[in-house]
């Protein structure tokens, strides 16, 4: 049984399907150039439509790319995050970290074992494992590329990590059998639209993370 995080949420019946089955964490992209950023005033309302993680729901992550402290600030005046995903570096990230006291998670893109995190001395409190962007992309996640899921079965983490990228409901089971992930991260392989979840994509994805056997 692996985690699930639902990322690039944008509507509030998504929001609270993600609540009634359990996705332990859910993501709200503050990042222009995606077709599922949010304004602080939207991701408030979501928060607000679900119950607090204190009260059993899920925990709100809140997604930048190589954000501002103000840009940050803004968005935390308005909407409680629980978890800073960024892209970023790892010095930027520690230093957003301990100034915002929030945990932080960093996106990290890999083609070989060599990209993989090893260190245990002055990294995060998790990572997003996924495909790299190519140069002509236009943002650095969120775009539904897989990459070898044999790169991380024998990955001995030093941080609590996720799998992410070109996941969907009919490849979740076998990508976490595969690459041992102890999470999942997924947000356009349960889209009906961009930005626009599929209820029965959401169920299924959330099933087949979740038992031994793929439905």
């Amino acid at each position: 049984m692996s985690d699930v995080k639902i990322c690039g949420i944008t509507r509030t019946e998504d929001i609270q399907l993600c609540a009634q089955l359990g996705v332990k964490w859910v993501g709200f992209v503050f990042y222009p150039p995606s077709p599922r950023s949010l304004s602080a005033q939207n991701a408030q309302s979501l928060h607000e439509s679900v119950p607090s993680p204190a009260e059993g729901g899920p925990l709100r992550v809140g997604l930048f790319v190589h954000p501002t402290f103000d840009e940050i600030a803004h968005i935390l005046n308005v909407v409680p995050l629980d978890i800073l995903q960024l892209y970023t570096s790892v010095e930027e990230a520690l230093s957003f970290r301990k100034h915002f006291n929030l945990p932080v998670w960093q996106a990290h893109g890999i083609r070989h074992k060599s990209d993989l995190p090893t260190s245990f001395n002055n990294l995060p409190d998790g990572f997003i494992i996924e495909a790299p962007a190519d140069k002509n992309d236009t943002r650095p996640g969120g775009l539904g590329k897989r990459f070898d899921w044999t790169l991380t079965q024998e990955w001995h983490s030093p941080r609590p990590w996720l799998l992410a990228g070109g996941l969907t409901p009919d490849n979740v089971h076998e990508a976490i059998v595969t690459s041992n992930a102890p999470a999942v991260d997924v947000s356009s392989g349960v889209e009906s639209a961009p930005g626009q979840k599929s209820a029965l994509l959401l169920e299924k994805f959330v099933k087949n993370s979740h038992n031994r056997v793929a439905l």
